[in-house]
């Protein structure tokens, strides 16, 4: 079976590693932010940073959160610059996932070792009302 998005999901993540490479590991999560958007940007990718997104409990607004990054309005880049992923980090993203009409997101750590993860949370399993 293929995976959702597995074209997208498989060039944005040479994008990652072509950014890793370059920069290394040290920085500030916003310097790998913005080198992320720029090449995925001189790379044909449409990308939004920081885009805001609601979060509805019941239909009632109870807050928001801003994504990193969002490409071709299809999937979620979640930043980190951490030592390694943890679990909290891939809670994070499946919640964003479920706070959206997205379903594929992608959690990329620039660490002192490259390594990301991939989640999915498909529209059909989302029991909300849904933001546009």
């Amino acid at each position: 079976m293929e995976l959702l998005h597995k074209t997208l999901t498989d060039s944005i993540l040479k994008v990652y590693f072509d950014v890793y490479n370059e920069l290394g590991y040290g920085f500030l999560e916003k310097v790998y932010q913005n080198s992320m958007y720029l090449e995925l940007k001189s790379r044909g990718f449409y990308v939004e940073a920081q885009k805001q997104i609601k979060v509805n409990y019941k239909g009632i607004e109870v807050g928001e959160y801003y994504a990193d990054l969002i490409v071709n309005e299809k999937v979620i880049l979640e930043l980190k610059a951490a030592e390694c992923i943890v679990e909290d980090f891939e809670y994070q993203l499946i919640n964003y996932l479920k706070a959206t009409n997205m379903e594929v997101g992608l959690l990329l750590n620039f660490g002192k070792k490259p390594e990301f993860r991939s989640k999915i949370f498909e529209n059909n399993r989302k029991n909300f009302i849904k933001n546009p």
